[in-house]
């Protein structure tokens, strides 16, 4: 027991001198900068990026220089050159990307590319942003995940991230200096910077949740006693108003239990926000939030709506608006996806739509007149995403049944159409619906991530019937036929 004893001391007083000894070359360096992007340029020309979550967030990455962010997407062919693509782009639109002397990217310039439908991601920069190979590589894996389940601003914020973690990296973040740095250190350092890591991602996430949920929650607070008013004249004899009043019962007690769960979350260290439980905490108080900040612009629209007040033309465009949008995409998202154009499914979808939006544009004009009550102008909203939601569930195993040979085919392509079709947050598209709050259960729609889930199910199949499982770690550099002499850093990869 003994000799196991000093066995230990010896091994810790061995760690010791090492760390000792490494601390001198880590306390020359310099601190890391934090710089905000100097400047972001969106080009969504694929219209596949959630903007309002999406410039905040790039916009509070922090880089170690002050960098350009270019974030560019498209929707092309799998066979399509991303390199050739972005720098055609680029010389028609925004020459500013590319040096005088037209050979390179721009100083000071981070561009990140996505092809939707190609399924490429790229990324390129300017020469003194310029990072080696093998970390672009890293950068356009670390967006996959996401992008393979069509969340597109969601991989995109990733890839920007993980680009500025690296772009202009000090020599001692380097992982080669921490890797020496840990064997120097028994490991300890690298430990500790991983560590140092995981908490700080944490806080970070925490800082998210906690202050879209606190706007959501000022926003309630601040509207509680018009909320009041507003409830207090909702019709309870309709099935809507009544479903709504409901709700609104509970409002002031949940109100009072977010408050609680506010006021315990705002109270916590740094180092308590660290703690992953701390993070889900956050996320269930934004959730919350949100939920009631919806709740109280339903009640503010059944007030409107339901009594035919002087705004209720606004309230209607309130609730309906979010379903004529996406009747409005379906068009697009059948003429840009060929797996399945030609399916009889696919023309029952875009008749049905076609005639749905008359259908909303008939009930205005009934709510005007009289001639159509406010329940059943919601009843038919109703209808119309139910009777939607089966359309695109039908394409979607037309479309399984055209382009898939076995049943592991089809299962594999049914994930990544169901993946990508419940991606997209319900609060985005529909909070403060009163159709959701009277039924809860009514089908969300989202078109534009419904195709795009089968441009990832047919990507997906294609791509285990060949098995090029390599493809999506190879990268491809050069700027094709046309790029001449163009020679700037970059490269892009295929997901």
């Amino acid at each position: 027991m003994n000799s196991v004893i000093r066995a230990g001391r010896a091994a810790a007083a061995l760690l010791f001198v090492a760390v000792v000894a490494v601390l001198p070359v880590l306390a020359t360096a310099l601190p890391a900068r934090a710089d905000t992007v100097s400047d972001l340029v969106i080009e969504d020309t694929a219209g596949a990026l959630y903007l309002p979550q999406l410039r905040p967030a790039i916009e509070k990455i922090s880089f170690h220089q002050p960098t350009k962010v270019v974030i560019f997407t498209r929707a092309g062919r799998q066979s399509d050159d991303l390199n050739e693509e972005v720098l055609r782009f680029a010389r028609s639109r925004h020459p500013e990307w590319i040096t005088a002397d037209g050979q390179k990217w721009a100083d000071g310039l981070f561009v990140f590319a996505l092809d939707t439908t190609g399924r490429h991601v790229g990324t390129y920069f300017g020469e003194d942003r310029k990072i080696s190979l093998e970390e672009q590589k890293a950068i356009q894996e670390d967006t996959k995940s996401l992008f393979r389940q069509a969340q597109w601003t969601d991989g995109t914020i990733e890839g920007v991230r993980s680009a500025a973690s690296r772009i202009a990296r000090p020599w001692y973040l380097a992982p080669a200096t921490l890797w020496t740095g840990g064997i120097l250190g028994g490991g300890a350092l690298v430990g500790g910077g991983v560590w140092a890591g995981i908490r700080a991602n944490n806080r970070r996430k925490f800082t998210e949740a906690f202050d879209a949920g606190d706007r959501a929650y000022a926003s309630v607070a601040l509207q509680l006693q018009e909320t009041a008013l507003n409830a207090s004249t909702i019709p309870d004899t309709s099935a809507y108003g009544a479903r709504v009043l409901e709700r609104w019962h509970t409002l002031e007690e949940q109100l009072r239990e977010t408050t609680m769960l506010r006021d315990k979350l705002a109270a916590l260290t740094p180092k308590q926000r660290s703690v992953s439980a701390s993070v889900s905490e956050a996320v269930r108080f934004q959730e919350v939030a949100e939920t009631l900040d919806g709740l109280d612009d339903a009640i503010a629209d059944s007030n409107a709506l339901l009594n035919l007040n002087s705004s209720w033309r606004e309230a209607w465009r309130n609730q309906s608006a979010g379903l004529a949008e996406e009747l409005s995409e379906v068009d697009r998202m059948l003429s840009g996806n060929q797996t399945g154009a030609g399916l009889e499914s696919a023309a029952a979808l875009r008749a049905h739509a076609a005639g749905a939006l008359e259908r909303l544009s008939g009930l205005e004009a009934g709510l005007d007149d009289r001639s159509v009550t406010p329940d059943a102008a919601l009843d038919a909203l109703k209808t119309e995403r139910e009777q939607m939601a089966t359309l695109l569930q039908q394409h979607a195993e037309a479309v399984i049944a055209a382009n898939t040979r076995s049943e592991r085919e089809a299962q594999l392509m049914r994930e990544k159409i169901d993946a990508a079709s419940t991606s997209r947050p319900d609060t985005r598209h529909y909070n403060g619906s009163i159709v959701d709050i009277a039924f809860p259960r009514v089908p969300i729609i989202s078109v534009v991530n419904f195709g795009s889930g089968i441009d990832a199910g047919q990507h997906a199949v294609d791509s285990a019937r060949s098995a090029a499982s390599s493809s999506s770690s190879s990268s491809s550099t050069g700027y094709g036929s046309s790029g001449g002499s163009f020679s700037g850093s970059g490269s892009s990869s295929s997901f």
